[in-house]
């Protein structure tokens, strides 16, 4: 072994040693809702399971999987939805698991969702120890266990596997990794459209970190050839990799559909998805008060955007780091002024963790058994929560 080797190791060590009480408490919260929802389901003769892996996106991703894409349905009322609208990874990766084991397309996109939100609870652990320190990320993690759609996490979906892959990319960023931030940011990107929200933060902290070196030159009066190289390097490439999943996905769709670039968005739109500033949503919402029982779901929904709004505005006030506020701005503004199913905007905000770190600093502030009072709490309303919601209509 080299000396690297072992540098390398006991590095690693270190770091799942700090990030022990964050996945032990995300695994508790998971499997909290996971037997929540096999006693809801079991009490309505459903199968919890195949609520998990065979439902909405999961049966498009698995159906991806097994036979590719060029399968569409085709609506009454002309709409067409077409399996192009879904990102390649998650796919690939139920098929690979599928390929080396005895596991269904289905079973491989709930063993990858999974590992893949334990990946995601590391990763925010990571970002949030990084900027505010352990207790907060151990708070940060807990907090993104127990939010009402936590079920999500543990669906054959994309939002676990796609927050991981957002979440370590954002750490490389911060640790100055620019190879690995623009890698993980391509893969990103071959995971959901919201992708480019972490293309953004890289390369906002990119240009940010070439501002603040051309500053500190002139300030120094130190010439620019000077500077070392390999720094610079890693940094362009990094910027360079980063848009190369989500830019190569849009243009192979375009090139599927004799469209052009712009194919992608025609698929979007047989989905009725698109971006409208917020109009549709808006719009939506004005619809629940013309009666009173759906005003209060009106009242819910401005609360909601409210809070989500109010807490992007402290995270500005805390002086979060620059991609973070990038990321998580982007994330909420495709989810927010998006014309897609309004019902699905909750899942949409998954991703945008960058949102908890003002209420995982106020619960770290805490003594241990009251935050955990207050966590504990939280997680059986969330666990009940998710068992009725995908019980019932959701999520889409």
């Amino acid at each position: 072994m080299t000396d690297l080797a072992m540098r390398v190791a006991p590095a690693r060590s270190e770091a799942l040693r700090r990030a022990a009480p964050a996945l032990l408490g995300y695994a508790a919260v998971r499997a909290l809702g996971l037997l929540a929802l096999t006693l809801w389901s079991a009490a309505r003769d459903k199968d919890a399971y195949t609520l998990l892996t065979a439902r909405w996106d999961a049966l498009w991703y698995s159906r991806v999987a097994e036979l590719g894409y060029g399968y569409e349905v085709r609506l009454p009322n002309g709409d067409v939805h077409s399996n192009l609208a879904f990102f390649p990874l998650l796919p690939w990766l139920e098929r690979l698991v599928a390929q080396v084991s005895p596991l269904s397309y289905a079973d491989g996109g709930f063993v990858v969702s999974v590992l893949a939100s334990l990946a995601a609870a590391w990763g925010i652990f990571a970002v949030a120890e990084h900027v505010y320190g352990r207790r907060v990320g151990v708070c940060a993690v807990l907090l993104w266990a127990v939010l009402p759609v936590g079920i999500v996490q543990s669906m054959a979906y994309s939002e676990s596997l796609f927050t991981a892959l957002a979440a370590w990319s954002l750490y490389a960023v911060l640790t100055g990794r620019w190879l690995t931030a623009g890698t993980l940011a391509l893969l990103a990107g071959l995971t959901r459209p919201v992708g480019l929200a972490v293309v953004a933060a890289v390369w906002a902290a990119a240009i940010a970190s070439f501002v603040r070196e051309r500053s500190a030159e002139r300030a120094t009066g130190a010439d620019a050839p000077a500077r070392a190289p390999g720094p610079t390097v890693r940094r362009v490439l990094g910027m360079l990799l980063a848009p190369l999943g989500a830019a190569g996905y849009v243009l192979w769709v375009g090139h599927r559909t004799g469209k052009g670039p712009l194919g992608y968005l025609d698929v979007q739109a047989g989905w009725r998805n698109g971006f409208d500033g917020g109009y549709a949503f808006a719009r939506f919402v004005g619809e629940k008060f013309t009666s009173f029982p759906s005003a209060l779901a009106g009242v819910g929904l401005i609360v909601g955007v409210g809070l989500v709004g109010w807490l992007y505005v402290v995270c500005v006030r805390q002086r979060q780091p620059l991609p973070l506020l990038v990321y998580a701005g982007v994330v909420t503004a495709l989810a927010l002024c998006a014309s897609s199913y309004f019902g699905s905007k909750p899942r949409l905000l998954l991703p945008a963790f960058p949102l908890l770190l003002p209420l995982a600093r106020s619960l770290a502030g805490l003594r241990t058994r009251r935050s955990a009072l207050v966590l504990g709490a939280v997680a059986v309303a969330s666990a009940v929560y998710g068992a009725f919601w995908l019980n019932g209509s959701g999520p889409p």
